[in-house]
């Protein structure tokens, strides 16, 4: 049996395209951008979780205080490289990694730049 465990957020960044002629991507524009974090496990803890909800909603809004409001492209993580939903997708994923809960088996998460587009990134723990 595998349980899952998912919170979801909104923040505003900003950010621009390198490396191609994409139009209007080349400027800095922002997206409301939607992140949806899961954690999967195949036990329950004493309290019957996967992991505390609230737990990584904290840890989710941690890691959006870094980003939110900011230009993607000036952060360390993102010098030189496009700024995409892969990319940043991966930057929550990595950092969820550390201190994750005893029991979890996979940690996913889905970026939405919009209503309509996204892109996830998902680590097994071994």
């Amino acid at each position: 049996m595998k349980f899952t465990v998912a919170v979801k957020r909104r923040f505003i960044a900003r950010h621009y395209l390198i490396g191609g002629d994409w139009g209007d991507e080349n400027d800095v524009h922002s997206h409301e951008y939607g992140v949806e974090v899961s954690l999967e496990g195949t036990q329950l803890n004493e309290h019957g979780y996967v992991a505390d909800i609230a737990e990584i909603g904290a840890r989710v809004d941690g890691i959006i205080a870094g980003v939110k409001e900011k230009t993607l492209n000036d952060l360390d993580e993102f010098s030189g490289l496009n700024p995409s939903v892969e990319r940043l997708a991966a930057l929550f994923c990595r950092s969820l990694l550390t201190k994750i809960a005893p029991g979890i088996s996979a940690v996913r998460v889905r970026v939405f730049e919009d209503d309509g587009a996204w892109a996830a990134c998902r680590r097994e723990i071994p």
